[in-house]
């Protein structure tokens, strides 16, 4: 078997280690994966392969999953104990969904199937070797704040964003049905369109129902189809959504409002595979990715009688939290940013951002619709401005009589940051502080950062704290 280079990643030296009970797989495994600057660890014991991680700390780790004395997903478990940010792939030669996700769940990366493809093997470790080495080089703030701002059209660096993120890209190689909740305009969609785009049925079709949209009496035609003449109107043939969405993913939103009936017939066909088209006698048979969405408490609904028990376990085998704006407000200079720069595009305006008294308006809002009600201040806000900046008189009304704002606005407590990488430390820092009242502790226990390492910040940026019962 040819082996495939990993492409060279590795700026300094990492350590990857391969445990395997058999001796032959080890050797291969360690010869195609050598290159130089990367050590290669290797063992056929699962509990030495448990010290050597202790005492190198390795990046990656690449373990079989049958093996005596300790199998992959209890060494998997061991290795999360330790350092929960290494990265795990699991191989095996009774690959089963099932198994698949209960690692994922643990924290593994990913989970190949025995023999390995080396092709394969290479291309998910040099991506794991980029962003070991993507960490090595950000700065203080981008590893305690979060890496990147932006995954598969998702703006966000928060902790339960990025953990968010890190869920999504573990599941979508192997999900078959996923359900996604969150409160309404948090982004449920385009967690659907990413593990979408990240699935082994990217290339199909992507079709979205939005099940309180449609009438009840239409349900089953919707879904499924009909034949000519199963009822009043039905001229011709008709597949249904989840024929179109044959060997590609099938999107169900607001599937709490599903009707109890067609609940029943959509457990049947996710069961089966296979659906029968009204007035119809022969069965299709579908391949389909099923991802549903949801802003109610199903578990709460399955009580009231509402929603079926069976049908929410097969949904939720895979289920994906999307935080609401409130839980992760210091992703609201990057979402605002991102809006503002839309929204220019869009209308062909030049504007430059926020000024800083418009910035803490929207800090101090609690956003009861989310992300989709800031795209909406943000889009009015560009579409009024006159200037190439906008200020608090071009947001819509309701939000000018914030409490704490109104005449103080004209003398805000602290400065103004500067643009760029170190303007974004320094607005989060300001904002947590402006939110905390000054108090230092609490703004630090905002940013998820020691008081210490806050007081050095404060220090680094030369900024001067004002007492907001005293101004100047």
């Amino acid at each position: 078997m040819a082996a495939h280079a990993i492409p060279r990643y590795c700026e300094s030296s990492v350590s990857i280690l391969i445990v395997d009970n058999n001796p032959d797989d080890l050797e291969m495994l360690s010869n195609a994966l050598a290159q130089p600057g990367l050590e290669i660890l290797t063992t056929t014991n699962p509990k030495d392969g448990l010290g050597l991680f202790r005492d190198r700390r390795p990046k990656i780790v690449v373990t079989a999953l049958v093996m005596e004395h300790m199998n992959g997903i209890e060494l998997l478990d061991r290795i999360m104990e330790i350092d929960a940010a290494t990265d795990v792939i699991l191989m095996t030669k009774y690959y089963s969904a099932e198994s698949a996700v209960e690692a994922i769940k643990k924290g593994a990366i990913d989970y190949l199937n025995k023999p390995v493809s080396l092709g394969a093997l290479n291309e998910r470790i040099g991506k794991a070797l980029e962003k070991a080495n993507e960490r090595m080089h950000f700065p203080q703030l981008e590893n305690e704040l979060g890496t990147h701002s932006e995954f598969e059209g998702i703006v966000g660096r928060s902790p339960g964003m990025l953990e968010m993120f890190s869920r999504i890209r573990r599941v979508a190689p192997h999900y078959r049905t996923a359900l996604i909740v969150g409160e309404t305009g948090t982004g449920k969609d385009l967690v659907a369109r990413a593990l979408h785009r990240l699935s082994p049925v990217a290339s199909g079709q992507f079709v979205a129902v939005n099940c309180s949209a449609v009438v009840e009496t239409l349900f089953e035609s919707e879904l499924f189809g009909h034949v000519q003449g199963s009822f009043t109107g039905a001229i011709r043939d008709k597949p249904g959504f989840f024929e179109h969405a044959h060997r590609g993913t099938l999107f169900l939103d607001e599937i709490g409002d599903l009707p109890l009936g067609m609940q029943a017939k959509l457990l049947r066909v996710l069961q089966d595979q296979e659906v029968q088209r009204v007035g119809g006698l022969n069965p299709h048979k579908v391949e389909v990715h099923v991802v549903a969405a949801t802003n109610h408490d199903l578990r709460a609904e399955i009580a009231q009688k509402r929603f079926r028990e069976d049908l929410y376990y097969r949904l939720s085998m895979v289920e994906i939290r999307t935080p609401p704006l409130a839980e992760r407000r210091e992703d609201l200079p990057l979402l605002e940013r991102y809006l503002v720069a839309r929204f220019a595009a869009q209308y062909g305006k030049h504007i430059r951002g926020l000024t800083h008294r418009a910035q803490m308006v929207l800090c101090h809002h609690s956003w009861p619709g989310n992300v989709r009600e800031l795209e909406n201040v943000v889009g009015h806000a560009a579409m009024m401005t006159i200037s190439d900046i906008i200020d608090v008189e071009d947001l819509p009304p309701h939000l000018h009589a914030l409490s704490g704002y109104g005449e103080n606005m004209q003398r805000p407590i602290l400065e103004r940051p500067a643009d760029g990488l170190a303007g974004q430390e320094r607005l989060l820092i300001l904002q947590a502080l402006e939110t905390a009242g000054g108090n230092q502790t609490q703004a630090a226990h905002l940013l998820r950062i020691s008081r210490d390492r806050l007081r050095y910040k404060v220090k680094k940026h030369n900024l001067r704290v004002r007492n907001p019962a005293n101004p100047p």
